[in-house]
């Protein structure tokens, strides 16, 4: 975009011109985190010389792309192993480098152990990894990383890093980027893919706004087309295995779609600033539930206290077990969600707490239910069937329906907190939240859902008030 894009008429650009100014990093910023990526490597290298193994150190990440946001300070830098050294080395080494680098570091862990600490006001993170000729060849997902800044340092130029941040901005503003599991929306590395392959942001939200009918296919770099399924499919320009999107859900891919048509329509910054909707009480909770005439239950219980990344998808297939034991019982889910509280939400004394909602449409069912039995003249089966209940007391029948027996017997469950309290565990859920939850649960129907406000009021004010 050029220079004088903030006074084009084209209301597009004019937006984007404004958006760019603020989120492209000034070259203060530039300066500054430059002297930290120095020193970082300058640190790296001097302990990577007293190494008795060769060794050296890349900058990776969007600060070595110049695709990062201003106002972060994330930086990137990995340490390079030969893949002769077997796995238990190359952490060990690793290791001794990042508490050289970082003396007041600490250790995380990905797929195997590296040193996170700060420089200068700056986040470092300090990985190990092979040094490997072709991302094919990796053997683990850190090992790609250097292959991708290589890749997009030879093809992004300055307009189209800019272009990088904007898109990555928008992205954040419409709550679909991180891939996360929490988010499941769009990695730096895929959005910077995306840029690149659109020839910009306006190119890419024009695509996404009218040529995107998931499946989405791109193959960046010709490999032929690999099989993936998947909402949006990126080929990996550097792994033709790999799918960048595969995270990508089709809510993420849907969102992108829906707000790009929005921006291209009626262009504003506003679209570019994320919006966290201001928390509900539990009057709002109570009213709100009145006023749609559902019946909701929950389930409270204390978060599995594991990673972020293996949490939600936990209670996303406890929320699909859950949701669905509902609907197979007949109570007509219209609606669920899930929400967790992080470590940092809660105090020391506390536990994070965990919920899963679902809303239904019906409040309670009949006391008997109907139960069809084989045709009467499937002789072996019928008189079983017929057998089985004609004593018992508790059954209606049996009696003919046509050429069926039926019975209509007592209804094990008749609420949806009835199956919460005494069938959830017939449900399909996460093995953290199933364990989780044999140390106990609460159960809230109805307006007692109002409970959940402490402290989840942001996200059911996003529940209650719905949007793209």
């Amino acid at each position: 975009m050029s220079d004088d894009a903030a006074g084009s008429d084209d209301p597009f650009d004019r937006v984007v011109a404004h958006v760019r100014e603020r989120v492209v990093p000034d070259d203060d910023e530039r300066a500054e985190m430059e002297a930290a990526a120095a020193e970082v490597v300058d640190r790296a290298e001097a302990a990577v010389a007293e190494l008795d193994v060769e060794a050296d150190v890349v900058r990776v990440g969007s600060t070595a792309r110049g695709t990062w946001l201003s106002g972060d300070r994330d930086l990137d830098v990995f340490v390079r192993f030969s893949p002769a050294l077997d796995r238990a080395a190359l952490e060990r080494y690793g290791l001794e480098v990042g508490h050289a680098v970082l003396p007041d570091g600490h250790e995380e862990y990905a797929e195997h152990p590296y040193v996170k600490g700060e420089i200068d006001g700056f986040d470092v993170d300090l990985v190990p990894c092979y040094r490997l000729d072709d991302a094919t060849d990796i053997r683990s997902a850190v090992d790609r990383t250097p292959f991708h800044t290589a890749y997009l340092r030879e093809r992004l130029d300055d307009d189209l890093a800019a272009d990088v941040v904007v898109a990555k901005a928008f992205l954040k503003g419409i709550g679909a980027y991180g891939s996360d599991l929490r988010t499941q929306g769009f990695s730096g590395y895929l959005t910077e893919l995306l840029v690149l392959a659109y020839g910009g942001f306006r190119g890419l939200c024009e695509a996404a706004a009218d040529d995107w009918q998931p499946p989405v296919e791109l193959d960046p770099a010709d490999h032929g087309r690999a099989s993936f399924d998947d909402p949006l499919v990126v080929i990996d320009p550097t792994d033709p295995e790999r799918n960048v999107a595969a995270v990508c859900s089709a809510a993420a891919v849907g969102r992108l779609v829906h707000y790009a048509r929005d921006l291209l329509g009626d262009p504003r910054e506003a679209l570019f600033e994320p919006r966290a909707p201001a928390p509900v009480d539990a009057a709002a909770v109570r009213d709100a539930v009145a006023d749609r005439g559902t019946h909701p239950v929950a389930v409270r219980f204390r978060a599995p206290d594991v990673v972020e990344d293996q949490l939600y998808p936990q209670l996303d297939r406890s929320l699909v077990g859950f949701r669905d034991e509902l609907a197979r019982r007949g109570f007509e889910p219209v609606r669920a969600d899930r929400f967790a509280q992080a470590d940092g939400d809660v105090g020391t004394e506390e536990k994070p707490t965990a919920a899963l909602l679902v809303e239904c449409a019906v409040a309670e069912l009949p006391a008997v239910e109907r139960h069809e039995g084989p045709p009467v003249a499937v002789r072996q089966h019928a008189e079983g069937f017929y057998e089985k209940y004609v004593d018992d007391d508790r059954v209606y029948g049996p009696f003919l329906d046509g050429d069926r027996y039926v019975v209509e017997r007592p209804r094990d469950v008749r609420t949806p907190a009835g199956l919460a309290e005494t069938a959830l565990f017939d449900c399909s859920l996460g093995p953290h939240v199933e364990s989780s939850l044999e140390d106990g649960y609460d159960v809230l129907a109805g307006a007692a859902v109002a409970e959940l406000a402490e402290p989840f009021g942001e996200e059911l004010a996003a529940y209650f008030d719905p949007v793209p």
